[in-house]
């Protein structure tokens, strides 16, 4: 099969690999007929999630039909046109009982992130095509892939609604969603949503389903600003010329909104200071975002972080966030928690994730899709790519 496989910071190639194959009863084989670009995939484009190795499938944005069942597979058939949640859960583990899925101990032979590991921690979930610290299971960005675990994770889909109405069901439409209700959004509220980008948009497009009232977006790219505006109906503000939190400050009379939402992640640019000492390794990630939203967000408000970090920053605001009372509220997405109301949401036309898409690509112009999606060339928002 043709798959998408990593080669080094920026060095994606679309290469011959081998065909999956059942492993476990209770997996599944999967013909993936659309897959996308994340724009956490990117952190491992750069080369920046250590344990990424030459050779490793990447993409968590997947569905198609089933090929191929395990034994033990009940909950799908061959045949069956099922989306594919990023987090790889078990089911019967304590945190899966509790709808905690992202944390589901039994599916990851690795230890996630972590840097003060221990040797009682139990690890994260596995996902799909991100390193070997989450399981180094192979992606879909692929012509075929194993699913595990496939009476918990694929999700079954109507006929009648498209492959791109669907496909973010797999993780930026949940994690955008997840976001929001971390954030306690409601009818009424404010939120400053840092990047517009596809978590971020999503994370609009449900602050907005759910009734917020003002919703700032940040960003220093004026063609996401501007998307934003048209479909989400933002206050937008350019993080390249001015600065945000003392911008939201003066609109909301002095008090900040009621939550803050970092979608950026642990690559936000940051300050000449951060830049060195990122370089040198002496911290891994900018807190410049977190920053702007601690200062954002109004007493007794919350800080929600869909962004990925990883490591140790420095100059992160604990007094500020204790001073102003916050709850910061973050982690990955419990995606298999959210699927059947988001399809609801989808079904009822409350929700249309797929209006961000801008770049449709042939699979086998995958590594040309994450130069112009890193590179924000084309004035590009989101591609989904087919096989």
């Amino acid at each position: 099969m043709k798959a998408l496989t990593y080669h080094g910071s920026k060095d994606v190639r679309v290469e011959t690999m081998p065909d999956p194959t059942i492993l476990a009863a209770d997996d599944v084989v999967l013909r993936v007929t659309a897959t996308a670009i994340c724009g956490s995939d990117l952190h491992l484009y750069h080369g920046k999630i250590p344990e990424t190795k030459h050779g490793d499938i990447f993409g968590h944005e997947f569905m198609g039909v089933v090929e191929e069942a395990g034994t033990e597979v009940t909950n799908v058939a061959v045949g069956d046109r099922v989306v594919v949640p990023f987090v790889i859960a078990c089911g019967k583990c304590f945190f899966c009982e509790n709808d905690l899925f992202a944390a589901c101990e039994t599916t990851n032979p690795d230890q996630g992130a972590s840097l003060r590991k221990r040797a009682k921690m139990t690890p994260p979930a596995a996902l799909f095509g991100y390193s070997h610290l989450y399981g180094g299971v192979p992606g879909g960005q692929a012509e075929f892939v194993r699913v595990p675990k496939a009476n918990v994770g694929p999700f079954k889909v109507p006929g009648s609604l498209s492959d791109e109405r669907v496909l973010f069901l797999s993780d930026i439409l949940p994690t955008g969603y997840q976001a929001v209700l971390n954030a306690k959004i409601e009818r009424g509220s404010t939120v400053a949503i840092f990047g517009a980008g596809p978590v971020g948009l999503m994370a609009a497009a449900c602050a907005r389903m759910l009734g917020a009232e003002r919703i700032f977006m940040v960003d220093s790219e004026k063609y996401r600003l501007d998307f934003a505006v048209s479909a989400f109906d933002v206050i937008p503000v350019d993080f390249g010329s001015l600065d945000p939190s003392e911008f939201i400050l003066e609109q909301t009379a002095g008090h900040g909104v009621d939550a803050s939402i970092d979608a950026v992640g642990f690559e936000a640019k940051g300050s000449t200071t951060e830049t060195v000492l990122s370089t040198l390794k002496i911290e891994t990630s900018s807190g410049e975002v977190l920053r702007q939203c601690i200062t954002a967000t109004r007493r007794g408000g919350v800080v929600s972080i869909p962004g990925v970090y990883a490591g140790f920053i420095h100059a992160f605001l604990i007094g500020d966030a204790f001073d102003k009372g916050l709850t910061l509220a973050m982690g990955q997405t419990h995606v298999q928690k959210y699927l059947p109301e988001l399809l609801e949401f989808i079904e009822d036309g409350k929700l249309q994730p797929d209006i961000i898409i801008s770049h449709r690509m042939k699979l086998a112009d995958a590594a040309r899709g994450y130069e112009i999606f890193d590179k924000k060339e084309e004035d590009c928002r989101k591609v989904v790519l087919t096989p």
